[in-house]
């Protein structure tokens, strides 16, 4: 039990270009993990970030996969998955959110929320996970603290309470108030080292020797409000995803991550229960169970080899053990799970609730298996969405036919893109949800794989999946300027060139019932 409670796993997650693997870098540096803090874009240090450990990721300075690292703090284990915020790969993101127990979300004091914050945070609302909100930036100019707050409640749908308060902003910053500790952070801009804390009481004359009196009167001024408008911090509404705790700081600077360190270790959720269709997964229940949220190829190049992560959910997972896989109907035993750090990582004998393990794969798993000490039961919840862009693919050179064939698998695997097959020409066509998604699949399998692929668009832009339940001839109700396809379920999926299409098709053949998402497995459970 004392192992499950000091456990903390958590998701960063952001729009594109808050400062979500800079704010990873600055934690790592805390827990011990790096000596040396990596980032994105930066020509002063040659390091790139940990997380961003693909060669692609390094090029372009964007992440394209979750990451999983671990470090202990203070006591505590913690778990951090840092997710892509680039919306083309945004389904790999919602994966994960289904695989942790808080979120932190990053936003760009200058830019405020933006679209894909507001679909990340949609998700959490869904799944009632707690959110803390980091606002990042604020060594640059950007928006008002309390304008930046009303657009966090109304944009994001949650009250919010602030817990710490900067002290101007841009060239004039001077650092923040923690309202959580009382204690005042002063700024001192540097990309490694840690910032002085300085006790100090608000209404004594000492604040204005540190921050001068212009800014103390405003600050004294800004924490009255504060108390007058914001309801005083309440863990419990917090868990239950109703509060959104707001930190302010400098990620890049380093600034205010060490406070939001300290307090998420104090307040966030140890591993909290997971429902499956048979019943509700408690932590602490004794026997092991858990399911792969993710699959990734090539983690070490050197061997060809993929990787399932998979959230422990209950019990204790040991080395070596026999465990049940529901799907397969079968029992496997691994000898080297492993602990990651992004792509380090080290053979472990034991797991609890809320690690994330990786477990060697050889094409016995799929996104959404379960894994139990006997007993069948299904996770649910881990969607597949339909993809907006469509693509032949056509092997450039016949005689590496099996490593096209291998790399295709590992990466439909992983949940890259999404393959199918026409059903009138038997054409194989991948579909994803943005361009960046074919670049980065392309890349992988020349670099990864050593097999080169040619490409032809497809004049689809709108997937639904054929529910059970409909006629069974699906052939007889293509319409021009839609085809028929299967996904490797062998699910039939209609592809439409526009919505007009669609909705020109639903009018003629209501009999026939389409959906948008489908849970990732091969039971007839869907969801529209």
């Amino acid at each position: 039990m004392e192992e499950i409670l000091r456990r903390r796993t958590f998701a960063i997650v952001s729009h594109p270009d808050a400062g979500k693997t800079t704010l990873t870098e600055k934690l790592l540096l805390f827990g011990g993990q790096i000596q040396v803090a990596g980032a994105v874009k930066s020509n002063k240090i040659k390091k790139s970030a940990t997380s961003d450990w693909m060669e692609i990721e390094k090029q372009r300075g964007i992440s394209v996969t979750t990451s999983v690292m671990e470090f202990d703090y203070e006591g505590y284990k913690i778990n951090i998955l840092d997710t892509p915020g680039h919306q083309d790969f945004a389904e790999d993101t919602f994966r994960t959110l289904t695989a942790v127990d808080s979120v932190i979300i990053v936003i760009d004091s200058a830019k405020g929320v933006e679209l894909q914050t507001r679909k990340l945070m949609s998700v959490c609302r869904m799944r009632n996970t707690p959110v803390i909100v980091y606002v990042n930036k604020l060594d640059r100019e950007g928006n008002d603290p309390f304008d930046l707050l009303d657009e966090l409640e109304e944009e994001l749908q949650i009250s919010v309470r602030p817990l710490s308060w900067p002290i101007e902003k841009g060239a004039r910053f001077k650092g923040v108030y923690n309202i959580f500790e009382e204690k005042l952070d002063l700024y001192t801009p540097s990309k490694q080292t840690v910032t002085e804390k300085v006790e100090v009481d608000v209404n004594s004359a000492e604040l204005e020797k540190h921050i001068g009196e212009n800014e103390a009167a405003k600050l004294r001024a800004d924490l009255e409000l504060i108390d007058g408008v914001y309801e005083p911090f309440d863990r419990q509404a917090y868990l239950d995803g109703q509060l959104a705790p707001v930190f302010f700081g400098s990620a890049l600077n380093n600034f205010g991550v060490k406070e939001l360190l300290d307090c998420f270790v104090k307040i966030a959720p140890s591993p909290r229960p997971t429902q499956a269709e048979e019943r509700l997964v408690k932590p602490e229940d004794s026997k092991f169970t858990g399911f792969i949220f993710k699959i990734t190829a090539n983690i070490d190049p050197n061997h060809r080899s993929c990787v399932a992560f998979c959230k422990v959910c209950s019990g204790k997972f040991v080395r070596n053990e026999p465990y049940y896989h529901v799907r397969l109907g079968k029992s496997f035993r691994f000898s080297s799970p492993t602990q990651f750090m992004a792509q380090r990582k080290s053979t472990i004998e034991e797991a609890y609730p809320g690690d994330i393990i990786g477990l060697p794969d050889t094409g016995n798993f799929k996104i959404g298996d379960t894994l139990t000490q006997g007993e069948t039961l299904h996770f649910k919840g881990l969607p597949s969405f339909s993809p907006e862009m469509f693509k032949y693919i056509e092997n450039a050179d016949p005689m590496r036919a099996k490593q096209l064939a291998k790399g295709l698998d590992q990466l439909m695997g992983e949940g890259v893109a999404q393959m199918f097959v026409n059903q009138f020409n038997g054409r194989k066509l991948i579909g994803t949800v943005g361009q960046l998604q074919f670049e980065v699949f392309q890349y992988r399998l020349e670099n990864e794989y050593n097999s080169e692929i040619r490409m032809e668009p497809l004049d689809y832009q709108v997937a639904r999946w054929v529910a059970p339940g409909s006629p069974k001839d699906v052939k007889d109700y293509v319409v021009p300027r839609s085809t028929l396809v299967y996904d490797h379920f062998e699910r039939p999926i209609l592809l439409f060139a526009n919505q007009y299409t669609l909705n020109n098709f639903m009018q003629k053949n209501p009999e026939v019932k389409l959906v948008e998402a489908l849970e990732v497995d091969d039971t007839e459970h869907l969801e529209a």
